[in-house]
């Protein structure tokens, strides 16, 4: 049995409905982002785990219990806000210790574990500064402590490097997963950074319009998303349909014919493949999967080029190499490469 089933869920706000027959389930131990555009429900989802609002209709279930209509205080769940949401007036040390004074905990053990917490964040020495005297990602640091020094059944993040700049970013994001490993922590994490969460998360559920539409771990989302809306979220940029001619074979529109290396079920699919899957040619190249087409527009990237290419199945976005300039009109030749075209529904 999962630690926490989210069943059937109706929620939203007055008329404003959210989230319909919404399911997720996290096992213990697991890192889950919850990933998606502004008002896909994700926030909402976060919510009601957290106990800050109740469901319309369905169950939450937490370790088998019915956890559906518990108050917020009494879920041992820790949060960690964007904002930090540290108490101003109060030391480091005050603010770690806040949740094990409300839990009555006695002095003594009340240092130790704040110590101890401090010294995993890396803020020992710091105890005796307030909030006011450090940076954001001394602060989202403290902010991590007072959330975990309660050992807290499920500890959930909203967003919680949003407000930092993108060097920090991505340290405070090696240091949250470093810690989860070495705690063993069950966390659910709300982001709209893809490359936040892919790189943090066991497993990251794409939300779109209050609805799941694909939970599975980084490395299969990124490679094998199952609709183009999961697609476009994951950095594929061209789609072209194809009919089923044979096992690996497919028709494009215009009658050539496409070698696929990936399969799925049905005779009528549409392909996707990224920019930097496509190799660019002279026009009037003879290769597999050549598609004819024109440049359009030429693009300098820093890295790379990008070039749209207008063809007879599409426009096509393509990423070429710095050495390698397309004039606009230039006939071109484009390869897509067969191990590199997924298919989709």
């Amino acid at each position: 049995m999962a630690l926490l089933e989210l069943s059937n869920i109706t929620a939203g706000y007055d008329k404003n409905v959210i989230l319909k027959d919404f399911n997720l389930s996290v096992e213990k131990g697991e890192f889950v982002s919850l990933l998606g555009s502004s008002g896909c429900g994700k926030t909402t989802t976060l919510r009601l785990i957290a106990g800050f609002s109740s469901p319309m209709g369905g169950k939450i279930l937490f370790g088998g219990k019915d956890y559906t209509h518990v108050p917020l205080h009494k879920r041992n769940f820790g949060f960690v806000f964007q904002s930090y949401a540290l108490f101003p007036h109060m030391t480091v040390f005050d603010n770690v210790a806040f949740g094990l004074k409300m839990r009555k905990i006695d002095r003594e053990t009340t240092r130790r574990e704040v110590m101890q917490m401090l010294s995993l964040v890396d803020l020992e020495g710091f105890e005796n500064r307030y909030p006011r005297e450090m940076s954001g990602g001394q602060r989202q640091r403290v902010a991590l402590a007072r959330a975990l020094v309660i050992k807290p059944d499920l500890l959930l993040f909203d967003e919680p490097l949003s407000n930092l700049d993108a060097k920090l970013r991505v340290k405070m994001r090696v240091e949250i997963r470093r810690i989860q490993q070495e705690l063993g922590f069950t966390a659910i994490y709300v982001t709209h950074d893809q490359e936040e969460c892919f790189a943090i998360s066991d497993k990251v559920a794409i939300m779109n319009a209050g609805a799941i539409e694909q939970m599975d771990t980084p490395s299969t989302i990124y490679n094998n998303p199952n609709t183009e809306f999961i697609a476009r979220f994951v950095g594929f940029e061209n789609f072209f349909d194809l009919r089923r001619k044979g096992p690996g074979v497919f028709e494009a529109a215009d009658g050539s014919t496409i070698h696929v290396e990936a399969d799925r079920v049905g005779d009528t699919l549409r392909g996707c493949i990224r920019p930097e899957d496509i190799r660019v040619l002279e026009g009037g190249a003879q290769v597999e999967n050549g598609i004819a087409g024109h440049v359009m527009v030429s693009t300098f990237l820093g890295r790379h080029n990008q070039i749209n290419v207008q063809t007879p199945i599409g426009e096509f976005a393509v990423s070429t190499d710095q050495h390698h300039v397309f004039p606009i009109g230039a006939a071109v030749t484009l390869s897509l490469m067969s191990n590199k075209i997924k298919l989709i529904d």
